[in-house]
């Protein structure tokens, strides 16, 4: 905590964990780290710590649940594995204690003995009743646990695909769906496109306004970006103030016209801050468009939307540049 304060650093769970972390020297490689941006502290921003927050011990958390999952998962096996032999062996005595039930049938005329076979027949019949449906029962629980495993399973998968900070895709989450959006694109004619946007002069407005505004401003681009895409899109924080969305089925001028459309609502909103609703100001967005070609490397199709990026930061800001104007400067 000392550190913490020391630093201006808002008390979050995050950052709680992450400098808990640090101070236990549980890990020799975090440590490294922040011992050197304890160095230049003017490196100690919010967007930084998130980062090292999800690869340090946000991993580690996610980890350690599925090593539980799994051990929990074994059990559960263990235990109906268990008793489906224990089944099968009941089975097997039942079906001799029938088989030897009809043999004595078959030589009895005494109704007296017959009925004593009976009898028994009867009973083993009753118990492989209440064997089965303890059986049942077992299998009944097993599954309701088996289902809440799954969620528990489907929380930690979404929460390693998810930025902690904004909320919206990771960049783990960004690689993956963009791969698998380009073997889609590979396979039919459908058009994809990619956006990456950075917002301007984020580390001097963090620096002048502080790593708690800071948040609250990448928090609000992620919104920006989930409210204007489709469901079928993918916004993602690429890293420290960078975004990026991934637009299956649309062509490049659509695409160009969600970079602009999204420049300007990001530009237009007057912020405030969330403490205390003290003016801060407006923000705005550079972004670069770039449309998939195929059989091209992905790394391809992202340098195009980079180059546009950058493009739109050496002309001003506060722009939108799509890949033709590009090929328009270099001709």
């Amino acid at each position: 905590m000392r550190l913490m304060e020391a630093h201006g650093l808002p008390a979050t769970p995050q950052n709680f964990a992450l400098w808990y972390a640090y101070a236990s020297k549980s890990d020799p490689r975090l440590a490294k780290v922040l011992d050197g941006l304890l160095a230049r502290p003017e490196l100690l921003v919010a967007s930084t710590l998130s980062e090292l927050h999800e690869q340090f011990v946000g991993q580690q958390q996610r980890d350690l649940a599925l090593f539980e999952a799994g051990h929990d998962l074994t059990g559960m096996l263990d235990d109906v594995l268990s008793a489906v032999s224990q089944a099968n062996d009941d089975a097997e005595l039942f079906s001799t204690a029938l088989a030897e039930g009809a043999g004595s049938l078959a030589g009895l005329t005494d109704p007296k003995a017959i009925g004593r076979v009976v009898k028994a027949l009867a009973e083993n019949t009753q118990q492989m009743i209440k064997q089965n449906a303890a059986l049942q029962e077992k299998l009944e629980v097993s599954s309701q646990e088996v289902a809440t495993l799954k969620e528990s399973l489907v929380d930690v998968q979404k929460e390693a695909m998810t930025d902690g900070l904004t909320g919206i895709a990771n960049r783990k989450c960004f690689d993956l769906t963009l791969r698998q959006e380009i073997e889609s694109a590979t396979k039919s004619p459908a058009p994809l496109c990619l956006i990456l946007t950075d917002i301007d002069h984020f580390k001097r407005f963090n620096d002048t306004h502080g790593h708690q505004t800071g948040d609250q401003v990448l928090r609000f681009v992620a919104t920006m970006l989930q409210r204007t895409v489709k469901a079928v899109d993918t916004a993602a924080r690429y890293g420290g103030e960078e975004f990026a969305v991934i637009l299956p089925n649309t062509e490049l001028d659509a695409a160009f016209a969600l970079a602009e459309s999204v420049r300007s609502m990001v530009a237009g909103k007057h912020l405030r801050k969330k403490q205390t609703g003290a003016d801060i100001g407006n923000i705005t967005l550079s972004l670069g468009v770039s449309k998939y070609r195929s059989g091209e490397p992905i790394a391809a199709l992202v340098k195009r939307a980079d180059d546009g990026l950058y493009q739109a930061k050496r002309s001003g800001r506060n722009r939108a540049i799509a890949e033709t104007e590009l090929d328009a400067v270099a001709d």
